[in-house]
């Protein structure tokens, strides 16, 4: 069965106050998003991958010994990567619930170094990926940075919360300052009732 397009959680302009404008999420939800389905579909089709679920094709088709992965990975991962995206953000929900701040002070001793590790991940990532937090194997909460998309499921990692450092998720909003991108995100866009969710 094809994967198809999710609808986005929320209205196109509902985060243009916060700073991710309605063009943004045209472009980057509309059209980026969109291809990676149906180039992943395409990729997929009459492959021995066709039926199995995003994560079954995400962790069946990474290959940890090369940087450079293959078609039908580069799809389904940034497939996935994307709808946990849109979820993660929203209008509602940038109130920290106080299990979610508990488990960020007790794993980096603060919820502002949790920031800063954060952003500094998101712009040390040289060119295009992700910026994490994780549950990492041992229930650990930790900082990762992926190039492309990669993502923590490679990893047997949960995905706790993701930011896409792409140039087409800022560039409209911010130009070349993914750093501010970062600091905008962590302060306005994130749903952290979604990220608690995913404890």
């Amino acid at each position: 069965m094809a994967f198809t397009l999710p609808d986005l959680p929320y209205a196109h302009d509902a985060l243009a106050a916060k700073g991710m404008s309605a063009e943004t999420l045209e472009f980057h939800h509309d059209l980026h998003h969109n291809a990676y389905v149906t180039n992943g579909n395409a990729a997929i089709a009459g492959t021995e991958w066709d039926g199995k679920t995003l994560e079954e094709i995400i962790v069946g088709t990474y290959n940890a010994t090369s940087v450079a992965q293959n078609g039908i990975f580069n799809n389904i991962s940034q497939l996935w990567n994307h709808n946990q995206f849109w979820e993660m953000m929203g209008p509602d929900g940038n109130a920290i619930p106080t299990e979610l701040e508990k488990a960020l002070v007790e794993s980096f001793g603060s919820v502002e170094e949790f920031k800063k590790q954060f952003s500094a991940a998101g712009a040390g990532q040289f060119g295009s990926g992700w910026a994490w937090l994780v549950k990492d194997t041992d229930g650990a909460l930790k900082v990762t940075k992926t190039e492309n998309g990669v993502n923590p499921l490679c990893f047997g990692q949960t995905a706790l919360l993701g930011c896409d450092v792409w140039e087409h998720s800022y560039y409209i909003d911010f130009r070349n300052k993914r750093p501010v991108y970062l600091t905008n995100f962590l302060d306005n866009l994130v749903n952290w009732e979604n990220v608690a969710g995913r404890l």
